[in-house]
């Protein structure tokens, strides 16, 4: 037991000179939003899907890094708020979509919610991005 235990310490350890992609590509467009509704996704959402993650120390700690990297890769190859392009039609689906996920809870993910108690949506915010989606 002393072995394995001491092996994986050497191997935890060696996990860490691995390189993991941490970046902040430059903002190229926001999408447009009132103030009440960008507070809530800055809070939210923006470290997965926008330009502007906020990598917290636990993101350059392996085997965590590892993961929160690969979601935030995800999240903005998902949708992207800070590489906003989409014609209008286009932004009224996306618009239906968060607000579906933000109503069956799978967003934001749990896993985010436990380390980032903020992230966590109130019934108000809810409220807010509820009202957003369905503006035309």
């Amino acid at each position: 037991m002393k072995k394995f235990i001491i092996f994986l310490l050497i191997v935890l350890a060696g996990i860490q000179f691995i390189p993991v992609e941490r970046s902040n590509p430059p903002i190229k467009q926001e999408m447009p939003m009132p103030n009440n509704l960008k507070e809530v996704l800055v809070r939210a959402c923006y470290d997965c899907h926008s330009n502007s993650t906020e990598w917290k120390w636990y993101s350059k700690v392996a085997p965590v890094s590892f993961l929160i990297s690969y979601d935030v890769k995800e999240g903005r190859e998902h949708l992207n708020f800070t590489e906003w392009d989409y014609h209008s039609m286009k932004e009224d689906k996306i618009k239906e979509e968060i607000w579906e996920e933000v109503l069956k809870e799978r967003m934001p993910p749990w896993s985010y919610r436990i380390f980032n108690p903020k992230g966590k949506l109130s019934d108000e915010d809810k409220r807010i991005i509820r009202e957003w989606s369905l503006s035309r």
